[in-house]
Protein backbone atom coordinates (compact mmCIF):
# COMPACT_ATOMS: atom_id res chain seq x y z
CA UNK A 1 0.00 0.00 0.00
CA UNK A 2 1.08 3.55 -0.62
CA UNK A 3 3.09 5.05 1.98
CA UNK A 4 1.76 8.36 3.17
CA UNK A 5 3.51 11.35 1.85
CA UNK A 6 3.58 14.63 3.95
CA UNK A 7 4.23 17.89 3.29
CA UNK A 8 5.93 19.90 6.61
CA UNK A 9 5.74 23.33 6.06
CA UNK A 10 7.69 25.58 8.73
CA UNK A 11 9.47 28.60 8.33
CA UNK A 12 11.93 27.73 10.88
CA UNK A 13 14.63 25.31 9.02
CA UNK A 14 15.46 23.78 12.81
CA UNK A 15 11.46 22.90 13.52
CA UNK A 16 10.95 21.62 9.81
CA UNK A 17 14.12 19.52 9.98
CA UNK A 18 13.29 18.08 13.16
CA UNK A 19 9.41 17.43 12.62
CA UNK A 20 10.83 15.78 8.81
CA UNK A 21 12.97 13.05 10.15
CA UNK A 22 10.84 12.66 12.92
CA UNK A 23 8.10 11.57 10.51
CA UNK A 24 10.60 9.90 8.22
CA UNK A 25 11.35 7.74 11.18
CA UNK A 26 8.05 6.65 12.06
CA UNK A 27 6.96 5.37 8.85
CA UNK A 28 6.06 8.37 6.21
CA UNK A 29 7.82 9.89 3.47
CA UNK A 30 8.19 13.62 4.71
CA UNK A 31 9.25 16.31 2.53
CA UNK A 32 10.41 20.07 3.67
CA UNK A 33 8.76 23.25 2.42
CA UNK A 34 8.74 26.88 3.99
CA UNK A 35 6.68 28.63 1.46
CA UNK A 36 3.38 28.47 -0.35
CA UNK A 37 5.34 28.53 -3.82
CA UNK A 38 7.34 25.23 -2.24
CA UNK A 39 4.36 23.43 -1.80
CA UNK A 40 2.98 24.08 -5.41
CA UNK A 41 6.03 22.84 -6.58
CA UNK A 42 5.90 19.37 -4.69
CA UNK A 43 1.87 19.02 -5.31
CA UNK A 44 2.72 19.47 -8.97
CA UNK A 45 5.73 17.21 -8.77
CA UNK A 46 4.16 14.43 -7.49
CA UNK A 47 1.22 12.90 -4.74
CA UNK A 48 0.59 14.70 -1.46
CA UNK A 49 -1.73 13.11 1.26
CA UNK A 50 -1.05 15.73 3.78
CA UNK A 51 0.44 18.67 4.80
CA UNK A 52 0.97 20.08 8.12
CA UNK A 53 1.27 23.85 7.82
CA UNK A 54 2.69 26.39 10.29
CA UNK A 55 0.00 29.45 10.84
CA UNK A 56 2.95 32.06 10.79
CA UNK A 57 5.37 31.75 7.45
CA UNK A 58 7.15 35.14 8.50
CA UNK A 59 5.92 37.11 5.23
CA UNK A 60 3.16 34.49 4.85
CA UNK A 61 -0.11 33.49 6.77
CA UNK A 62 -0.76 29.60 6.84
CA UNK A 63 -4.75 30.51 7.35
CA UNK A 64 -4.37 32.24 4.06
CA UNK A 65 -2.67 29.03 2.26
CA UNK A 66 -5.10 26.78 3.39
CA UNK A 67 -8.13 28.88 2.56
CA UNK A 68 -6.57 28.90 -1.33
CA UNK A 69 -5.25 25.39 -0.74
CA UNK A 70 -9.31 24.38 0.13
CA UNK A 71 -10.51 26.08 -2.60
CA UNK A 72 -8.57 24.09 -5.27
CA UNK A 73 -8.73 20.42 -3.99
CA UNK A 74 -9.26 18.13 -1.02
CA UNK A 75 -5.58 17.56 0.40
CA UNK A 76 -5.68 16.97 4.39
CA UNK A 77 -4.11 20.14 5.82
CA UNK A 78 -3.51 20.53 9.59
CA UNK A 79 -2.51 23.83 11.03
CA UNK A 80 0.21 24.35 13.44
CA UNK A 81 0.41 27.13 15.93
CA UNK A 82 1.49 28.69 18.80
CA UNK A 83 -1.50 30.67 18.87
CA UNK A 84 -4.52 28.20 20.29
CA UNK A 85 -7.41 30.65 21.66
CA UNK A 86 -10.65 29.56 20.60
CA UNK A 87 -11.46 31.79 17.92
CA UNK A 88 -7.73 31.40 16.32
CA UNK A 89 -9.04 27.76 16.07
CA UNK A 90 -12.31 28.68 14.62
CA UNK A 91 -10.36 31.00 11.90
CA UNK A 92 -8.56 27.65 10.73
CA UNK A 93 -11.50 24.96 10.47
CA UNK A 94 -13.73 27.74 9.14
CA UNK A 95 -11.44 27.78 6.18
CA UNK A 96 -11.20 24.06 5.84
CA UNK A 97 -8.53 22.68 8.11
CA UNK A 98 -9.05 19.34 8.84
CA UNK A 99 -7.31 19.99 12.43
CA UNK A 100 -5.41 22.53 14.25
CA UNK A 101 -2.91 21.80 16.82
CA UNK A 102 -1.18 23.86 19.22
CA UNK A 103 2.59 24.44 19.97
CA UNK A 104 3.69 22.95 21.75
CA UNK A 105 2.57 19.54 21.05
CA UNK A 106 3.46 15.92 22.15
CA UNK A 107 5.49 14.42 19.03
CA UNK A 108 3.53 10.73 20.03
CA UNK A 109 0.07 12.66 19.79
CA UNK A 110 0.69 14.44 16.65
CA UNK A 111 1.41 11.24 15.57
CA UNK A 112 -2.02 10.09 16.67
CA UNK A 113 -3.34 13.21 15.02
CA UNK A 114 -1.74 12.65 11.46
CA UNK A 115 -3.04 9.12 11.50
CA UNK A 116 -6.60 9.87 12.34
CA UNK A 117 -7.10 12.66 9.61
CA UNK A 118 -5.12 10.35 6.97
CA UNK A 119 -7.80 7.16 7.94
CA UNK A 120 -10.96 10.00 8.08
CA UNK A 121 -9.17 11.45 4.50
CA UNK A 122 -9.78 7.37 3.23
CA UNK A 123 -12.40 6.12 5.02
CA UNK A 124 -15.05 7.03 2.09
CA UNK A 125 -13.11 5.88 -0.64
CA UNK A 126 -11.79 2.68 0.84
CA UNK A 127 -15.56 2.00 2.67
CA UNK A 128 -16.91 2.68 -1.68
CA UNK A 129 -13.90 0.29 -2.97
CA UNK A 130 -13.17 -1.68 -0.24
CA UNK A 131 -13.68 -4.79 -3.18
CA UNK A 132 -12.34 -2.99 -5.37
CA UNK A 133 -9.09 -4.55 -6.38
CA UNK A 134 -6.83 -2.98 -9.19
CA UNK A 135 -5.22 -3.87 -12.38
CA UNK A 136 -1.63 -2.59 -12.42
CA UNK A 137 0.02 -2.63 -15.99
CA UNK A 138 3.93 -1.01 -15.82
CA UNK A 139 6.30 -1.62 -18.59
CA UNK A 140 4.23 -4.22 -20.30
CA UNK A 141 3.71 -6.17 -17.22
CA UNK A 142 0.29 -6.61 -15.43
CA UNK A 143 -0.23 -7.49 -11.84
CA UNK A 144 -3.98 -8.30 -11.26
CA UNK A 145 -5.17 -7.71 -7.05
CA UNK A 146 -8.02 -9.24 -7.82
CA UNK A 147 -6.54 -12.92 -8.80
CA UNK A 148 -3.39 -11.80 -7.04
CA UNK A 149 -1.47 -12.70 -10.35
CA UNK A 150 1.50 -11.28 -11.98
CA UNK A 151 1.49 -11.85 -15.88
CA UNK A 152 4.85 -10.99 -18.00
CA UNK A 153 4.96 -8.78 -21.06
CA UNK A 154 4.37 -12.53 -23.11
CA UNK A 155 1.44 -13.12 -21.30
CA UNK A 156 3.21 -15.88 -18.93
CA UNK A 157 2.09 -15.83 -14.96
CA UNK A 158 4.78 -15.34 -12.98
CA UNK A 159 5.05 -16.74 -9.27
CA UNK A 160 5.69 -14.45 -6.70
CA UNK A 161 5.83 -15.41 -3.17
CA UNK A 162 4.05 -13.81 -0.44
CA UNK A 163 6.59 -11.04 0.79
CA UNK A 164 7.66 -10.68 -2.95
CA UNK A 165 4.32 -9.26 -3.79
CA UNK A 166 3.86 -7.27 -1.09
CA UNK A 167 7.37 -5.82 -2.30
CA UNK A 168 5.80 -5.22 -5.52
CA UNK A 169 2.42 -3.53 -4.06
CA UNK A 170 4.63 -0.79 -2.16
CA UNK A 171 6.40 0.10 -5.56
CA UNK A 172 3.20 -0.05 -7.85
CA UNK A 173 1.92 2.47 -5.56
CA UNK A 174 4.59 4.48 -5.16
CA UNK A 175 6.09 5.07 -8.70
CA UNK A 176 8.95 7.00 -9.40
CA UNK A 177 9.45 7.73 -5.81
CA UNK A 178 12.85 6.49 -4.42
CA UNK A 179 12.07 4.63 -1.44
CA UNK A 180 14.57 4.43 1.39
CA UNK A 181 14.30 1.05 2.94
CA UNK A 182 12.98 2.08 6.04
CA UNK A 183 10.31 3.26 3.95
CA UNK A 184 9.42 -0.04 1.72
CA UNK A 185 9.92 -1.92 5.37
CA UNK A 186 7.25 0.25 6.63
CA UNK A 187 4.87 -0.14 3.73
CA UNK A 188 5.13 -3.76 4.00
CA UNK A 189 4.23 -3.77 7.63
CA UNK A 190 1.07 -2.25 6.63
CA UNK A 191 0.15 -4.93 4.57
CA UNK A 192 -2.00 -6.84 6.43
CA UNK A 193 -1.87 -10.12 4.35
CA UNK A 194 1.77 -10.29 4.72
CA UNK A 195 1.85 -10.45 8.66
CA UNK A 196 4.36 -9.51 11.12
CA UNK A 197 7.54 -8.49 10.06
CA UNK A 198 9.83 -11.54 11.70
CA UNK A 199 13.27 -10.37 13.27
CA UNK A 200 15.80 -9.85 11.05
CA UNK A 201 12.74 -9.67 8.09
CA UNK A 202 12.76 -5.54 7.94
CA UNK A 203 16.71 -4.82 7.71
CA UNK A 204 18.36 -3.00 5.29
CA UNK A 205 20.52 -6.58 3.80
CA UNK A 206 16.83 -8.55 3.88
CA UNK A 207 15.69 -5.56 1.65
CA UNK A 208 18.69 -5.90 -0.66
CA UNK A 209 17.63 -9.39 -0.57
CA UNK A 210 14.19 -9.22 -1.34
CA UNK A 211 14.36 -6.54 -3.86
CA UNK A 212 16.62 -8.89 -5.35
CA UNK A 213 14.53 -11.62 -5.90
CA UNK A 214 11.79 -9.93 -7.18
CA UNK A 215 14.61 -8.52 -9.79
CA UNK A 216 15.08 -12.12 -10.50
CA UNK A 217 11.54 -12.59 -11.58
CA UNK A 218 10.44 -9.10 -12.95
CA UNK A 219 13.31 -8.14 -15.14
CA UNK A 220 14.73 -9.33 -18.38
CA UNK A 221 18.77 -8.63 -16.73
CA UNK A 222 18.57 -8.54 -13.37
CA UNK A 223 22.31 -7.15 -13.75
CA UNK A 224 21.26 -4.13 -15.21
CA UNK A 225 17.73 -3.40 -13.71
CA UNK A 226 15.58 -0.93 -15.84
CA UNK A 227 12.23 -1.00 -13.77
CA UNK A 228 13.08 -1.51 -10.07
CA UNK A 229 16.80 0.52 -10.08
CA UNK A 230 18.89 1.45 -7.43
CA UNK A 231 18.45 4.86 -6.10
CA UNK A 232 22.35 5.69 -4.99
CA UNK A 233 22.14 6.75 -1.53
CA UNK A 234 18.67 6.28 -0.59
CA UNK A 235 17.02 3.02 -1.50
CA UNK A 236 15.45 2.04 -4.86
CA UNK A 237 12.37 3.57 -6.99
CA UNK A 238 10.02 1.29 -9.46
CA UNK A 239 11.55 3.81 -12.48
CA UNK A 240 8.75 3.07 -14.85
CA UNK A 241 4.82 4.93 -15.16
CA UNK A 242 2.44 2.59 -14.04
CA UNK A 243 -1.37 2.82 -14.99
CA UNK A 244 -4.48 1.53 -12.73
CA UNK A 245 -7.72 0.41 -14.08
CA UNK A 246 -10.51 -1.51 -12.21
CA UNK A 247 -11.01 -5.03 -12.73
CA UNK A 248 -14.22 -6.43 -13.99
Amino acid sequence: MAIPRLLVVDDDAETRSMLTQFLQQNGFIALPAESEAEIRSHMQAGRVDLILLDVMLGSENGVEICARLRAEQDVPIILVSALSQDHQRMAGYEVGADDYIAKPFNPELLLARLRAVLQRASRSASLVYRRRLALFRFGGWTYDGKRDEVLSPQGFQVALSQRETSLLKVFLANPHIPLQREEIQAGLQENHATGPVAEGEGSGRAIDMLVGRLRSKIESDPKEPQLLRTARGIGYVLAIDVSEEPTE
